[in-house]
């Protein structure tokens, strides 16, 4: 066990230090390879037993990672698996990649990190870099995570080191990785600071310090609420035009001609994912507590919260000039996954809007090669084979995710109604279509 910093820098240098990850998730597992390639060793944490137990036959459950990587690394002893905080005893840095959901109240649910905080304390902190990279809100290391694991007898930044550094990982992209991404890291004191920069700069090639902890949690939920905030204005800027009778996606790409002052976002069905829809809702949930109104954020909420609801509305529109009402009719859902090419269906808006065409009578079905079956708010379906009966027995399809697999070319050709979310549908076809 190290009992100093330069015993514990000595230790990342030598590459003889052991990292432990809870949470082996989109964002633990990769960082747990990325560790492993590197030279560490690493015990990941998960309490999801079936998780564990693939991990430990040498199968990947998520698709950044393979199997192949993940097998090399369980057969020549660098990584291994288990449910044991207990197996943490002897690691001597521990990530905390655990989620950070909303309450069905839309407030922060930390109650992932306070337990695992709470076993880290159970198993001692004495040497050892405490790191949460899970989104949340600026305060949280300081004020949840330091008055567990301090102690009169165990001093941060002198017994035990802590910093937040968050994570970076989108799902299912494949140029820019762990590596290449620059990564923000905010320490407690001075001295927690080097030592994370120190293991971190192991496995990135650009750490980027920020002051505090706090500073590096806010820089986090600024870039996701950037993104959501962008994505309200151009949603609202498509209801709009459709109001006006004008197509957004053309205003979009004369608009990105700009070569200044203008960033192109793009509307959608709605926002998705575990960061984009939840982690401004940190924000604004703690300025609450300050009494002030996160303006912005509450009016992109709102916004995109809606986006469903409009893309229903465009199905039963597109029905009714069709001579066909929502009860009783086809739909074809294609994609249910929050984004194009991955399997993750986390806050994806397919869901709200196969549950609100289900409200009104439809009747559903869905194709994604992603997402084998599919369970929300009672609705249980699995994903049908995609076909030229599926698609021409539908009364209408609906374009939720754009999978680069799907053809569609034939989609347009072989449908008899189409609503569009994300402007795929490049040319005309045979079909009656629909934009956003």
């Amino acid at each position: 066990m190290k009992n100093s910093g330069a015993t514990l820098l000595d230790s990342i240098a030598s590459k003889d230090a052991v990292v432990g990850i809870i949470g082996l998730g989109y964002v633990g597992l990769p960082l747990a390879m990325a560790f492993c390639e590197a030279g560490f060793s690493v015990v990941g944490i998960d309490l999801d037993n079936e998780k564990t137990r693939l991990l430990v036959n040498g199968e990947s459950y998520i698709e950044d990672v393979s199997s192949n990587q993940v097998d090399t690394m369980v057969k020549n002893g660098r990584f291994t698996a288990t449910t044991d905080y207990n197996k943490l005893k002897d690691v001597d840095a521990i990530s905390i990649c655990v989620p950070t959901p909303l309450t069905k109240t839309k407030d922060p649910d930390i109650s992932y990190i306070i337990h695992a905080t709470e076993n880290i304390a159970k198993i001692g902190v004495d040497g050892k870099l405490v790191i949460l990279e899970s989104t949340t809100y600026p305060g949280t290391t300081d004020e949840i995570i330091l008055p567990r694991l301090a102690t009169e007898d165990k001093k941060v930044g002198q017994d035990f080191y802590l910093a937040f550094s968050p994570e970076r990982i989108d799902p299912g992209r494949t140029d820019f990785t762990i590596f290449t991404t620059p990564k923000v890291i905010g320490g407690v004191t001075n001295q927690c600071l080097d030592v994370a920069l120190a293991l971190y700069g192991t496995i990135v090639q650009q750490p980027v310090p920020v002051s505090s902890t706090g500073a590096a949690e806010m820089v986090k939920i600024l870039e996701n609420t950037f993104r959501a905030v962008n994505i309200g204005l151009v949603n609202e800027v498509a209801l709009m035009c459709d109001k006006l009778g004008l197509n957004v996606w053309e205003v979009v790409e004369a608009a990105k001609t700009k070569p200044y002052g203008f960033m192109p976002f793009y509307p959608g069905p709605g926002l998705g994912g575990h960061c984009i829809p939840v982690d401004p809702h940190y924000l604004s949930w703690k300025l609450k507590t300050l009494n002030y109104t996160a303006r912005f954020i509450e009016l992109a909420t709102e916004v995109n919260g809606f986006m469903p609801n409009h893309v229903i509305n465009k199905v039963m529109l597109a029905l009714n000039a069709n001579k066909k009402a929502i009860n009783g009719s086809r739909i074809l859902v294609i994609g249910v996954a929050y984004k194009p090419n991955v399997g993750d269906v986390r806050e994806s808006p397919a869901l709200d809007i196969i549950k609100g065409l289900c409200d009104y009578g439809a009747d559903v079905h869905y194709h994604d090669p992603y997402v084998e079956s599919l369970k929300y708010e009672g609705i249980n379906l699995e994903s049908i084979s995609l076909t030229d009966e599926v698609v021409s027995w539908s009364d209408c399809v609906v374009i939720v995710t754009n999978h680069q697999s799907y053809d569609w070319g034939w989609l347009a050709d072989t449908a008899k109604v189409i609503v569009d979310t994300r402007n795929a549908i490049q040319k005309e076809g045979k079909g009656f279509l629909v934009k956003l």
